[in-house]
C-alpha cells in the first residue's frame, strides 16, 4: 500500500513510525512533516490545510490510504474531498468533525443522545457570559466554542477570574461555560466506521505547562497509558454509556463517520462524563499508544476506512508507555524557534524521540515550534518506563528546554492489570 499521513507533529511521527514497521506500507508519505518524520516517510511540502493540493497528490500518485491528523483540515472538509476524489481517507467529514469543531454542537449532541456530560451554557457573546456569572457555581469552566489547539479551555475559580478568562476568550467566537467536574480525566479512543467502534488502550495526558498541574493549558505536555483508574469495569461503562451511544446518534442524525472518536472524559463520583470530543488521534497520547500496539497498525486503520470493522481486533503489549514533552521556551503563549536541537544521537537505544515542532537546516536539527519533542520509553512497569523516558530527556539538549518532571509520578498499574 502507499499511503500518506497529513500533519506535522508528533502524534503524525508516532502514526508514521509504527506504519512504516508493517509489511503492508509500500511507500509512505508525510505532508508537510518534520525533521524526524523525514527518517521514516518521505516528506512532501504540502500544508495540512492545502486540500487542493493533497487532493491532487493523492490522486496522482494512486494513494491507497489517506492518514489525517490535524483537526483544522478535518473540520475544512478534507475527508469529504478526499473521498468526492475517490481516495481512501481514515477521517470523518466536515460533519463529523463538528464534534470538535464546535463546543456547542457537541454539547447538545450529547444531550440529544443521552451521553452523560457537566451542564453548560451557551453564550454568543461576552456581555452574554457575563449576564451568566454564578449561574453554575465556581468553580467554572470557560472554553471558546471553536478550535483553539488545546489552549482554549480556562478553569475560573472566582467571578474576577471569569471575567478575565471571558475577555481573553471572546475574540474566538461563542463561549461556553460549563460545570466543574473534580476528578481524574482520561482519554479514551475508538476506531469509528459509522457502524462500529474498536477501542484504544486508554490513555492519560497533561495538559498544564508546569509540574503539579500549574500554570496554562497546553496542547500536552505529556501522556502514559495504561491507566490505572480505567481498567476494564470503566471501560466497559465507557462503551454503554459513550462509545454505543454516540454510534448511535451518529446514525440517527445520518454522519458517515470514518475515523479517530477522541472522548475526553472525567472519572467522577457519579461514573463517567464527557468533557470534549475530538474528531482524530490525540497528542501525545498517540505517542503512548503506537508503541503499546502489538503488531500491525495498518489493517485497523484501513477497515476503519473502509466501514468494515466489525470483527476487527487490535492487541496491546504487556508494557507501559510514558511520552515527556521538551517544549520551547515561552510555550504555550509565545514559543521560541531556531534553536539548534542536540544529543538525539545519545538518547538510549530503548527510548524513541517522536519529533513535533522541529525542521532540518544544513545537517542540524532546529526546533520550529512550541512541542519541540515527544520522549517515549516502555518498561514492563510504568516506573520503568517513566526512568527510561526521562533518561532519554537527559541526552537531549536545545536552549531553553522546559519539560514537566512529574509526568507518570507514582502511577503503578502494569498493563497486565489493565485488563483483568
Amino acid at each position: 500500500m502507499d499511503i500518506l499521513v497529513v500533519g506535522s507533529g508528533g502524534r503524525e511521527h508516532a502514526l508514521c513510525w509504527k506504519m512504516r514497521q508493517s509489511p503492508l506500507a509500500k511507500r509512505l508519505w508525510a505532508a508537510p512533516g518534520n525533521a524526524g518524520i523525514a527518517q521514516c516517510a518521505r516528506c512532501v511540502p504540502i500544508a495540512a490545510n492545502d486540500t487542493p493540493g493533497i487532493v491532487a497528490f493523492s490522486v496522482s500518485h494512486a494513494v491507497d490510504l489517506v492518514v489525517v491528523g490535524p483537526e483544522d483540515p478535518l473540520t475544512k472538509g478534507l475527508a469529504d474531498h478526499l473521498r468526492a476524489a475517490g481516495v481512501r481517507v481514515l477521517g470523518p467529514g466536515a460533519d463529523g468533525a463538528r464534534l470538535e469543531g464546535s463546543k456547542t454542537f457537541t454539547k447538545d449532541f450529547c444531550h440529544r443522545h443521552g451521553i452523560p456530560t457537566a451542564r453548560a451554557i451557551a453564550c454568543a457573546s461576552a456581555a452574554e457570559a457575563l449576564g451568566h456569572l454564578g449561574d453554575l457555581g465556581f468553580p467554572v469552566v470557560v472554553k471558546a466554542d471553536g478550535l483553539a489547539a488545546g489552549k482554549g479551555v480556562i478553569v475560573a475559580a472566582n467571578r474576577e477570574e471569569v471575567q478575565s478568562a471571558v475577555e481573553r476568550l471572546s475574540g474566538t467566537g461563542h463561549l461556553l461555560l460549563e460545570e466543574f467536574l473534580a476528578g481524574r480525566e482520561c482519554s479514551l479512543l475508538y476506531l469509528c466506521d459509522g457502524h462500529a467502534m474498536v477501542p484504544l488502550a486508554p490513555a492519560r495526558d497533561y495538559k498544564r505547562v508546569d509540574d503539579g498541574d500549574r500554570g496554562p493549558n497546553t496542547g500536552g505536555m505529556g501522556a502514559y497509558s495504561p491507566v490505572p483508574d480505567a481498567g476494564p469495569d470503566v471501560q466497559r461503562e465507557a462503551g454503554r454509556q459513550i462509545a454505543q451511544k454516540v454510534l448511535a446518534g451518529l446514525a440517527d442524525e445520518h454522519i458517515d463517520y470514518r475515523g479517530v472518536l477522541y472522548a475526553g472524559c472525567m472519572l467522577t463520583g457519579d461514573g463517567l462524563k464527557v468533557l470534549e470530543f475530538n474528531c482524530r488521534f490525540g497528542d501525545p497520547e498517540t505517542q503512548v499508544l503506537m508503541p503499546r500496539v502489538d503488531g500491525d497498525i495498518v489493517p485497523a486503520l484501513t477497515a476503519c476506512a473502509d466501514g468494515r470493522l466489525d470483527g476487527v481486533r487490535i492487541g496491546w503489549r504487556d508494557e507501559a508507555a510514558v511520552c515527556v514533552q521538551m517544549v520551547s521556551r515561552g510555550y504555550p503563549a509565545a514559543p521560541e524557534t531556531g534553536m539548534m536541537i542536540t544529543g538525539l544521537e545519545d538518547v538510549p537505544e530503548d527510548v524513541v524521540v517522536f519529533h513535533g515542532g522541529t525542521r532540518r537546516e544544513n545537517d542540524h536539527v532546529m526546533t520550529a515550534g512550541g512541542r519541540v519533542l515527544g520522549v517515549t520509553a516502555c518498561g514492563a512497569t510504568m516506573a520503568q518506563a517513566r526512568e527510561r523516558a526521562y533518561a532519554g530527556i537527559g541526552a537531549v539538549r536545545f536552549e531553553g528546554a522546559h519539560w514537566r518532571t512529574d509526568i507518570a509520578a507514582q502511577q503503578g498499574v502494569t498493563a497486565k492489570e489493565e485488563r483483568q
